[in-house]
């Protein structure tokens, strides 16, 4: 589990390998990732867009954008959290992500942004 919290927003990160999605043989190994977004401001923001850079061990950086979370822009009052599943597939068998969400601090409509922590995504065959 790895965790950030940038301007008063905390997000909670954990992954894991999904070996039933993966294979080997054809270089694609999938991930899902669990993220906590828990709004510790004193002011309700919505989160409106995300920013993923996806590292592929000797194959580069992918970058992700787009509108919300899995189809979703929750609003979070103070105190609240959002959590949701997505997933990553990478073409070699180590990689990591890391990103940010944009929110808009609905009080005084200004777009914030929080850092997404970074984390690895690794075939756990290698760990042995």
């Amino acid at each position: 589990m790895t965790y950030t919290k940038t301007r008063g927003i905390e997000i909670i990160v954990s992954n894991w390998f999904r070996g039933d999605l993966s294979n080997e043989s054809n270089a694609n190994y999938f991930f899902n990732y669990e993220i906590i977004i828990r709004n510790r401001l004193s002011v309700p923001v919505q989160l409106l867009t995300r920013e993923w850079h996806i590292v592929h061990l000797l194959h580069g950086v992918s970058t992700v954008s787009g509108e919300g979370v899995v189809g979703e822009k929750p609003v979070l009052s103070p105190g609240e959290e959002f959590k949701y599943v997505s997933g990553c597939e990478l073409i070699n068998s180590m990689g990591m992500m890391y990103g940010k969400f944009f929110f808009k601090d609905l009080d005084i409509d200004e777009i914030i942004y929080a850092e997404i922590p970074t984390f690895n995504l690794v075939y756990p065959v290698l760990l042995n």
